[in-house]
């Protein structure tokens, strides 16, 4: 016969293991916010599944781990945008005036074929 207790001592054990996992996800994002990273990736490192860190994540900080690190890049540029001596140009490369910029690595619009 199980402890009652002895569940809910290991539920709660479990919940703790499972939030040091999730802020150390955050930590990550927060020192690697520069690199490539991606869903799938930061579960590998935390030992979960990505639909489950996606889920505990969102739980435990109002947000996914994408949205996430969307405000952490974002809040980047805008304190780097604060600073005076620097410009757009300085810190993605190209004056705004330049073009529209590639998204998601977009391909360029195919033109129309005609029969």
């Amino acid at each position: 016969m199980c402890n009652p207790a002895w569940g809910r001592a290991l539920t709660e054990a479990q919940r703790l293991k499972d939030f040091a996992r999730l802020r150390r996800v955050r930590d990550r994002i927060d020192r690697e916010y520069a690199q490539p990273l991606d869903v799938e990736a930061l579960a590998r490192g935390a030992g979960m599944a990505a639909g489950h860190l996606s889920r505990e994540f969102r739980l435990a900080y109002g947000k996914s781990p994408y949205a996430y690190l969307m405000a952490r890049r974002i809040e980047r540029a805008a304190a780097l945008l604060r600073r005076d001596d620097l410009g757009v140009t300085e810190l993605v490369g190209i004056p705004p005036s330049a073009g529209e910029p590639v998204r998601n690595r977009e391909a360029p619009a195919a033109s129309p074929q005609l029969a």
